[in-house]
């Protein structure tokens, strides 16, 4: 059996596309199943969440751009007073918590597919908190009650903080982000970084990229996509 196409997947948990497009990342798990192999990784783009936002359209414009957005997607829906109530000020207290979950799996030997992970499943939980729940997921308590309804202990993900290990882990995601050129959330990367699809990007385009590199090309043959 061929070895899985690998998909380097980038996000930033406060990132209202890769709320949105996670539809799409599921139904690539679904198709494919062990064909492809998702490895995540977070970026940075909301890291001073409050800078960002106070910085462009303010928190009252924001607000009206996002329900503007979402509006277009049924598969979603969006609390109605998200940034105006609960406001993170930065995606990273989230990602490390994640990445915390994360070093407790390769601790543990999981190898269980992405969307059946912890790590994975605790991720798409902070972004239901914030998106729909208007939760404010920089919090270390909200981010317990995820932990606790995941069955994780939070005395072993303080201890990856704790260590510094789940700090170290984030920041070599970032230094990943930047080697590679990582502009934005959500990106997907494929075919060694030749192929790279950002943003908004339609499930059509994706799996057309996936589907192209399944084909198999010869060495000497560069894919169309």
């Amino acid at each position: 059996m061929p070895a899985p196409i690998k998909i380097t997947y980038y996000s930033d948990i406060l990132c209202v596309w890769a709320w949105i497009g996670q539809r799409r990342l599921d139904q690539l798990v679904t198709k494919f199943g062990d064909r492809i192999e998702i490895e995540s990784h977070f970026c940075s783009v909301f890291s001073d969440a409050w800078g960002k936002i106070e910085g462009g359209k303010g928190f009252d414009g924001f607000n009206a751009h996002l329900c503007e957005v979402v509006a277009q997607f049924p598969h979603v829906e969006l609390n109605p007073r998200v940034w105006l109530e609960a406001r993170p000020r930065s995606s990273a207290s989230a990602h490390l918590f994640v990445k915390a979950i994360e070093l407790i799996e390769t601790e543990d030997g999981v190898a269980l597919p992405w969307p059946e992970r912890a790590s994975a499943k605790a991720a798409w939980a902070l972004r239901c908190r914030f998106f729909e729940q208007g939760q404010d997921i920089s919090s270390y308590e909200v981010q317990c009650t995820i932990a606790d309804a995941l069955g994780v202990a939070r005395a072993r993900i303080e201890e990856k903080l704790c260590t510094s290990e789940a700090i170290t882990a984030l920041l070599r995601d970032y230094q990943t982000c930047s080697d590679h050129a990582i502009k934005g959330s959500p990106t997907f990367v494929m075919n060694e970084g030749r192929q790279r699809l950002f943003g908004n990007v339609g499930y059509r385009l994706i799996e057309a990229n996936v589907l192209e590199l399944l084909r198999n090309p010869p060495e000497d043959q560069a894919s169309w996509c």
